[in-house]
């Protein structure tokens, strides 16, 4: 009865994406699942995207990859490590791995992507994780005409093909999550300079084109259909190949959540990480619908060159003014808790600071809004002199577009403000977010490793995530302290003190803390939630009684490599 409830609040969408998937005679892949957007960019150094970084993982991997349940750094081309008595040299070995055209793959594949990651020409949005490398950021920095001999000075070489020695600039207590994560992932040095000098304008689209990307993890591309699907299909090369259970996936690009509900429904999909919220409480009954916390926050970002926002007081009042409790309980109805934090609860180590307001109270709220407009009327608008319009952007997703409204409704109706909503399908959305073509915009960060750092670096001047305009000396000054402090407790209240100052100063308006949304086929082994809501494909599989003879069994995953601690 559920099940046919969901299917009729959303069949009438949801039919037309079969009868076309029907018509396009396309073999079921052994797994599918909606990715809720077309990937912009496989390029490991360019994305920053969730949706892309899903495919990346399963196309690429670096020297660790996560264990699927813990997150613990298990070993990836890596199969070993140590880390010196000081705490600042790593040395890695590299086991005999090979990119997914045959050819061996060594540690100068390594140097060539990480030195590519800190290329200004390469405009990563991540290049500032390897700013913990010794001589990193004085590289990142210099001139062309300087780069090239400030290399020597940067703490990465290669022993021989098969052994990458990393100098760290201060101890990174975070380090080996990031070998694990996508900026730091190799790239093919061969393929993407072809492609480069042969198609200098469309360079990218060429290079991911299916036969033409070479990766080097469990999976390969060998298909793409733009506004579809990725099909990916079980790389022979990959080094742990034996392992890999599932020989391909489909990655679809469903932007229609209830579409997306409707194919997991039908057992066209079989794992969607959105659902419609009209339907999460029938859905909480289902077994197959565990939503769980992770490091994960929602909020708005500011453009703050842009009047009326330029002025602090009109952006506290519309922080001020969000109803947070009545989206959590009333619309998301997940388990979402409202936050006046940019990062999330539960970071080990840290207590996270939070933007002032009235309390949790009953009126709450209408204290606050009071203040928000005391606020506004300071910054001199009130009912003869409104504020302009405002204009508050969002990729394509019925959710985001329900959270607008009701924070748009909040902004009429306590302070009398004239609200529009502008929606844009993924790839437009980040254009607009990247060049500050917005007022507003719906944003969200997803803990890349579980330390504040992660979240609060973001905002640092001029960084390419920041996409605010906001720059403060003080902050870069705070969060840059942070970095270098080797005490963990005033290394915490560095970062706590960062925050205090973003949250005075609000770039962005804080508005709930995630949980994960997943529906996932009860007969997927390999699967756990986790407080990052990442997923690694290779050790997905299915559960007896399997889909093929000749499927084998699950192993356990691989234990980590030789380490010594401080």
């Amino acid at each position: 009865m559920q099940r046919l409830l969901a299917l009729a609040l959303v069949l009438p969408v949801g039919l037309a994406l079969l009868g076309l998937a029907r018509r396009a005679r396309l073999e079921r892949a052994d797994f599918v699942f909606n990715n809720g957007a077309e990937v912009t960019s496989l390029d490991p150094a360019a994305i920053s995207g969730q949706a892309e970084g899903r495919v990346a993982d399963a196309l690429f991997e670096g020297l660790t990859v996560k264990h699927p349940q813990t997150l613990e750094a298990l070993p990836g081309v890596a199969e070993a490590w140590e880390l010196a008595p000081d705490g600042l040299t790593w040395t890695f070995h590299l086991r005999a791995a090979r990119w997914s055209n045959g050819e061996p793959l060594t540690a100068e594949d390594f140097l060539y992507s990480w030195r590519r990651l800190l290329e200004p020409a390469t405009a990563a949005p991540y290049a500032a994780l390897l700013h913990c490398v010794r001589g990193a950021e004085a590289y990142a920095a210099a001139s062309a005409d300087e780069r090239e001999a400030r290399w020597a000075a940067v703490g990465l070489r290669a022993s021989d093909a098969r052994t990458l020695v990393v100098e760290l600039a201060r101890p990174t207590p975070y380090f080996l999550a990031l070998t694990s994560f996508h900026p730091l992932f190799p790239v093919r040095r061969k393929s993407l300079e072809h492609f480069q000098e042969r198609f200098p304008e469309s360079w990218q689209s060429e290079w991911m084109r299916p036969g033409n990307l070479v990766s080097n993890g469990p999976y390969k591309l060998i298909e793409r259909r733009v506004n579809d699907r990725l099909r990916l299909a079980k790389n022979p090369e990959y080094w742990d190949a034996a392992n890999v259970a599932l020989r391909s996936i489909d990655v679809l690009a469903v932007e229609h959540i209830g579409t997306g509900l409707n194919l997991y429904l039908a057992g066209d999909v079989d794992w969607i990480d959105r659902v419609p919220t009209a339907l999460v409480p029938e859905l909480r009954k289902r077994a197959d619908f565990t939503p769980a916390p992770y490091l994960a926050t929602y909020f708005y970002r500011v453009n703050v060159t842009q009047p009326p926002l330029d002025d602090r007081r009109v952006r506290r009042a519309l922080a001020l003014s969000i109803d947070r409790r009545a989206l959590c309980e009333r619309i998301l109805q997940k388990g979402e808790l409202p936050s006046w934090s940019v990062t999330p609860p539960s970071l080990p180590g840290y207590a996270r600071a939070e933007m002032l307001h009235a309390g949790d109270d009953e009126t709450a709220l209408e204290r606050d809004r009071a203040e928000a407009r005391a606020l506004l009327a300071e910054a001199g608008y009130g009912p003869q002199h409104p504020l302009p319009v405002l204009e508050i952007l969002f990729n394509t997703s019925e959710t985001h577009r329900d959270i607008a409204e009701v924070v748009a409704a909040g902004w009429t109706s306590a302070l009398g403000l004239e609200v529009k909503l502008l929606n844009q399908e993924w790839k437009s959305y980040l254009d607009s977010q990247h060049n500050l073509r917005y007022q507003l915009s719906r944003s969200s960060w997803i803990g890349d490793y579980a330390d504040a750092n992660n979240f609060l670096e973001v905002f640092v001047g001029g960084g390419e995530n920041n996409r605010t305009g906001w720059r403060n000396e003080r902050y870069d000054g705070l969060v840059g302290e942070a970095a270098r402090e080797l005490e963990p407790a005033r290394r915490a209240t560095l970062l706590a003190q960062a925050e205090a100052l973003l949250l005075e100063e609000l770039p962005i308006l804080p508005i709930y803390s995630y949980v994960s949304q997943n529906l996932v086929n009860p007969r997927l082994d390999g699967f756990f939630a986790n407080v990052q809501d990442t997923h690694p494909p290779k050790f997905w599989r299915w559960k007896r009684p399997a889909p093929s003879a000749t499927e084998p069994d699950a192993p356990a995953p691989e234990r980590r490599g030789k380490k010594r601690a401080r």
